[in-house]
């Protein structure tokens, strides 16, 4: 039922992308050739440009499909597939221009290719939103449903009803679960305990199921071969959802040792010593280019401190940055001086007597941490990364909070993505590890760029700064 509704929907998106391809094609043609281009341009005739047409639809629509744009938009996050609808086009447009050149059409309007890009990309992405929006509505009505059979009533299966709960426009309908330990009618967020494993084949040859998902707890593993036996037998899609997601990342880092599995236990892309020289760069020139552009205001507070407070302009303090090694972090002083012991007591409050008038400011702005352009540039921290934490409480969370410690394989940053997400100042510290763990296991140029303009779009004036 659902195997057919997606063929259907399949088809039905190759179509429109092909209608969008066409009209961004044809459109960017007569906007260049017809409206804009001389009379005499010397443009090839109208029936070669429509030629064109002919590979440039396959070979678009072949490109989306190698990237992942025609698999099913349930649990596919938006940004990611926006993501790939500009890569498949950036790589089409270069195969194209490659072309060009290499036949040598010197005649072939730059401008056609370049709008065409610029419009299918648009207009693509335009039809993939309109589209979500629609099959949003769909599911929220009861349409369009993916019915599912849960196998284990373990933490596995309350965290995965959990977020079919919250996301209601994936469309999933779970029948119910079957457990061995669990008496029959108990359930959880709605869903019951219809049975025990043993009744799966019974239960699949009265329902139609589109999914199994093997949720087992960690105490029942003993049983997943024989189900997964039994799941294979119905012919119905099976999926496994372990129950140790709090140890295994959701994108496990696996090897091939000649047939034997291995799961390496965190993936770490900043470990690879090609990325690590990439990232470096991006904070030389990035830090250079701060400094540059930040020197007035940094020389502006500087005066204002001076000024307004006795001390100091830069205040020091001990941090734990990479492989647990400590440094010192730099930042414009905005407290009164106070003795070591004191400093030590703990962070800031809010109306703290401590912060002197200037310092609210900059603290709420975040101009004390421009200091640490110098911290970038020396490597003990990067643009982007955990921000650091002073020894004593590095000493305390370790123990407090699992995989505290993870965050200290890469290099902390001025700002981050628990920063950009809310998380600073008086937050939650647990959260922010979870977004923490997130950015070190899926970091690339492309996240720091985004963390970078989040950060000044919102992360600058932050009201959790006392």
């Amino acid at each position: 039922m659902i195997k057919d509704n997606q063929k259907y929907f399949n088809r039905l998106h190759v179509l429109i992308d092909a209608c969008i391809i066409a009209g961004s094609y044809v459109l960017s043609w007569f906007i260049n050739i017809r409206l804009l281009a001389a009379p005499d341009a010397g443009v090839y005739p109208a029936s070669v440009y429509m030629l064109v047409l002919l590979p440039l639809i396959p070979g678009v629509l072949v490109l989306y499909a190698a990237f992942g744009l025609y698999t099913p938009k349930r649990v596919q996050g938006r940004r990611l597939e926006y993501g790939n609808v500009i890569r498949a086009n950036t790589l089409g447009i270069l195969i194209f221009m490659a072309i060009i050149l290499t036949l040598k059409i010197t005649d072939f309007s730059r401008g056609v290719i370049y709008m065409f890009f610029a419009l299918n990309v648009v207009l693509d992405i335009a039809a993939r939103i309109v589209i979500r929006g629609m099959l949003r509505d769909m599911r929220r009505r009861g349409m369009n449903l993916k019915h599912i059979l849960l196998v284990g009533y373990g933490n596995a299966a309350m965290e995965f009803i959990d977020r079919i709960r919250e996301n209601p426009q994936w469309g999933y309908h779970i029948l119910g679960i079957l457990d061995d330990n669990t008496e029959r009618s108990t359930s959880y967020e709605g869903v019951r305990v219809i049975g025990r494993t043993d009744e799966l084949m019974q239960i699949l040859s009265v329902n139609a199921l589109d999914e199994i998902a093997i949720t087992l707890g960690l105490s029942e593993y003993y049983k997943l071969e024989r189900i997964v036996a039994q799941c294979e037998k119905s012919g119905v899609h099976t999926k496994f959802i372990p129950d140790y997601g709090n140890i295994i990342p959701t994108k496990p880092y696996t090897e091939d040792l000649m047939g034997l599995p291995v799961i390496n236990i965190r993936y770490v892309p900043l470990s690879n010593t090609f990325n690590m020289i990439v990232k470096r760069c991006m904070d030389i020139v990035g830090s250079v280019i701060c400094l540059i552009l930040f020197s007035p205001v940094m020389l502006l507070t500087a005066l204002m401190i001076r000024l307004t407070s006795p001390g100091p302009l830069i205040f020091k303090q001990e941090r734990v940055g990479l492989h647990n090694q400590p440094f010192t972090m730099y930042k414009f002083r905005s407290m009164e001086i106070q003795k070591e012991k004191a400093e030590k007591n703990g962070w800031t409050t809010r109306n703290d007597p401590r912060v002197t008038g200037i310092g609210k400011f900059i603290r709420k702005t975040s101009i004390d941490e421009l200091p640490q352009l110098v911290n970038v540039l020396r490597g003990e921290m990067s643009l982007v990364g955990p921000r650091p934490e002073r020894p004593q409480y590095v000493e305390k969370f370790r123990e407090d909070i699992p995989r505290y410690m993870v965050k200290h394989q890469v290099r902390p940053g001025m700002t981050g993505w628990a920063q950009v997400n809310g998380y600073r100042g008086d937050t939650s510290i647990r959260k922010r590890i979870e977004y923490d763990l997130y950015y070190i296991e899926n970091w690339t140029v492309g996240l720091d760029i985004k963390i970078l303009c989040l950060t000044v779009l919102k992360g600058f004036v932050n009201k959790n700064a006392y």
